[in-house]
């Protein structure tokens, strides 16, 4: 299963914000930067963290990005699954449908699959994922410019 770039972009964001030093605030565009993201789609994922609770936004002069204590306890799994959304991973329907949809049991089986695969992931937590050896790559990029 391959994630879309949108649920990519939102782990890594998350994480780069778990391992921010507690009184910092980065903004967006140096999120983007120190992760080699395009503004304009980290811009979309933290909209939509913000959303779901995960991260905390103040606009203006000393505003910036926080993550909530809900985002560095959340999931993995709860959080891929709130930025994946609930598709499926083959579009049976749609304009030009699939012949064997009335008889197949791929449909079924890649659903199974693809919650088994999120199932892996509800163990993991995101400070998990902010632990050494990852941890130091992070503290590197949080740092802020001198």
């Amino acid at each position: 299963m391959q994630l879309t770039q949108f649920t990519d972009l939102g782990l890594r964001v998350v994480m780069y914000l778990a391992a921010a030093a507690p009184d910092s605030s980065p903004s967006t565009k140096r999120v983007a930067e120190q992760l080699q993201l395009s503004y304009a789609h980290t811009t979309k994922v933290v909209a939509r963290l913000s959303e779901l609770g995960v991260v905390t936004t103040r606009r203006g002069r000393g505003g910036g990005l926080t993550i909530t204590e809900l985002g560095r306890g959340a999931s993995v799994g709860w959080l891929t699954r709130q930025l994946e959304g609930d598709g499926e991973v083959v579009a049976c329907e749609g304009d030009k449908p699939c012949p064997l949809r009335e008889g197949c049991s791929l449909r079924g089986a890649l659903r199974r699959a693809q919650e088994s695969f999120y199932a892996a992931l509800d163990s993991v937590t995101v400070a998990d994922l902010t632990r050494a050896p990852t941890r130091t790559v992070l503290l590197d990029l949080t740092r802020p410019a001198v």
